[in-house]
């Protein structure tokens, strides 16, 4: 399991590079479109990234104008990013991009058994979190 995640992530992150991007990028665009804007390091929290190097994120897509940022009028100190609409166009040709790679992934597989996977994997998944969503902590 471990190197056939390891081959499909690497894929897509040769897609990603041909457009510039990083799987990092990807993941904060997706999150904004899914969770809505964010205050900078609650986004950090949410996708496991070192508040440090979310903000090198953030201006790499904020200098691409695919997010916007403005600062909390109550508390200057908060950062607010928000998906621009060209964020959110890059987001469905990059979730495209995935959706190909995934599709290449799999290609030895019928339909029958790409849904068998996927319900199996989704139940290791589960089984993996605990009540609120968060991985239990490994032994």
């Amino acid at each position: 399991m471990s190197r056939t995640g390891k081959t499909a992530r690497n894929r897509l992150a040769e897609r990603l590079a041909d457009r510039g991007l990083r799987l990092r990028h990807m993941a904060v665009l997706a999150a904004l479109v899914d969770f809505g804007p964010h205050v900078q390091r609650e986004l950090a929290s949410r996708l496991a990234i070192d508040r440090s190097d979310i903000v090198k994120i953030i201006d790499e897509l904020s200098a691409a104008g695919l997010v916007d940022r403005a600062r909390d009028t109550a508390d200057r100190r908060r950062v607010t990013v928000t998906v621009s609409p060209t964020g959110r166009t890059l987001l469905d040709r990059l979730q495209a991009d995935a959706a190909a790679v995934q599709d290449d992934v799999l290609a030895p597989l019928n339909a029958r058994e790409r849904a068998r996977l996927t319900a199996l994997l989704t139940r290791v998944h589960h089984h993996l979190q605990d009540g609120s969503g968060v991985p239990r902590p490994s032994r």
